[in-house]
């Protein structure tokens, strides 16, 4: 479902990523850890089309995000940890926007049954820009549920929310994967990632140190107790415990900066002004 082959990115001679492997099936939830600087969010960013790889290839739902990157974009939903929406557009019209940019028929009944199962129902005719940084966060992941995604991506998705917001957005995050979506979510929350993922992967300065499911993270790493906590294991991956090292890429990739300051519906403005290209379209 998501799929990255040898993902490098580099902005000239400095690595953000370098040489990256894993795939997200339908159902599996991918807990992406590491400090910061690691690369998470420059991940999620290429894996959302945001911005190019210097060297690899990324996949959602077997689209390529270089060559078929409309229908790529189509099939997935991206939550950054700090979401642009449009200040001066209601609750209701971001939902609408995001149902005409991905084409969905009829969304009263589903944005209504969003808006009411993350409480925003009484909000529903409110300005963005009059809503607490919680409840802007809820108006994001109601956006990028709406279509019904096959692959979402969470950066830091608990910002801002309460407890009653938390339980229900990791309720929704397991009924997603039930229901076949493959799922991201990057967090420096490790309890959050330990109570809801099925796979990790650990990144450090750029490189994999661990991908797999979460059951075998303890084999990884020589020197670990049994029943070492995630906690333990992340501190052993990111402080060399167990890892070969391994040279840097920076000789042998560059790149231009390309990192923009760019809204949630940059995948929603790519596949409407697709559907407007199209012949038919109106």
């Amino acid at each position: 479902m998501i799929r990255a082959e040898d993902y490098t990115k580099a902005y000239r001679t400095t690595v953000a990523v370098d040489g990256l492997s894993f795939h997200v099936e339908p159902g599996q939830i991918l807990g992406l850890l590491g400090r910061n600087g690691a690369g998470k969010t420059t991940t999620l960013r290429a894996i959302a089309g945001i911005i190019p790889p210097t060297r690899g290839s990324l996949s959602v739902a077997g689209h390529d995000l270089k060559t078929e990157e409309i229908a790529a974009k189509s099939q997935l939903a991206y939550i950054p940890d700090d979401p642009k929406l449009f200040e001066a557009l209601s609750v209701w019209e971001h939902l609408e926007f995001t149902a005409m940019a991905y084409r969905v028929d009829n969304p009263q009944a589903p944005g209504e049954a969003l808006l009411t199962r993350f409480e925003l129902m009484e909000k529903k005719d409110s300005l963005v820009q009059e809503l607490s940084r919680g409840m802007r966060q809820k108006v994001a992941i109601c956006c990028a549920y709406l279509h019904e995604p096959r692959a979402i991506l969470f950066d830091e998705p608990l910002t801002g929310l309460d407890p009653r917001g938390i339980r229900t957005l990791k309720e929704t995050i397991r009924e997603r994967a039930r229901d076949g979506a493959a799922v991201i979510v990057s967090s420096h929350l490790l309890s959050l990632v330990e109570d809801l993922c099925t796979h990790l992967l650990i990144l450090d300065r750029g490189q994999s140190r661990f991908f797999g499911h979460i059951s075998n993270a303890q084999r990884a790493f020589a020197g670990l107790a049994d029943q070492a906590s995630l906690e333990d294991i992340f501190f052993h991956a990111t402080e060399g415990g167990g890892v070969s090292s391994q040279p840097s890429s920076a000789s042998r990739v560059s790149g231009e900066s390309d990192v923009g300051d760019m809204t949630l519906f940059d995948a929603e403005d790519s596949a409407a002004e697709s559907a407007r290209s199209e012949p038919g379209s109106t």
